[in-house]
């Protein structure tokens, strides 16, 4: 059985960071792409940032140069380090696993993933 289990969210001012991870059972993890989503109330859920096999990565724009994804692969845990954070980053984070080809146009898309977190809430007050 898979599970993915998110921690580390929080309430913080903005410009302040948080380390969210998310411990990974039951999923060769390593096959194919991992990444973390996020969605606000009212809005669609969206792609944040993703890591592939071979640790590459890719971010969205509204985080790039503020948020960094990464793994341990001994300790199963897809990590996400946010700083400078903004009142708009505020929405529950998701990890999720199995997703399509790192490489592919699609590795941000939430509805290519098929396993999920149950997600970790993140506040960022001005």
């Amino acid at each position: 059985q898979v599970q993915l289990v998110e921690s580390g969210g929080g309430s913080v001012q903005a410009g302040g960071s948080l380390r969210l991870s998310c411990s990974v059972s039951g999923y060769n993890y390593r096959s194919y792409c991992m990444g973390w989503f996020r969605q606000a109330p009212g809005k669609e859920r969206e792609g944040v940032a993703t890591i592939g096999r071979d640790g590459s990565t890719s971010a969205a724009d509204s985080v790039k140069g503020r948020f960094t994804i990464s793994q341990n692969n001994a300790k199963n845990i897809l990590y996400l380090q946010m700083n400078s954070l903004k009142p708009e980053d505020t929405a529950m984070y998701y990890c999720a696993a199995d997703g399509p080809d790192c490489s592919s146009g699609g590795r941000l898309m939430w509805l290519l993933y098929r396993y999920w977190g149950q997600g970790t809430q993140v506040t960022v007050s001005s």
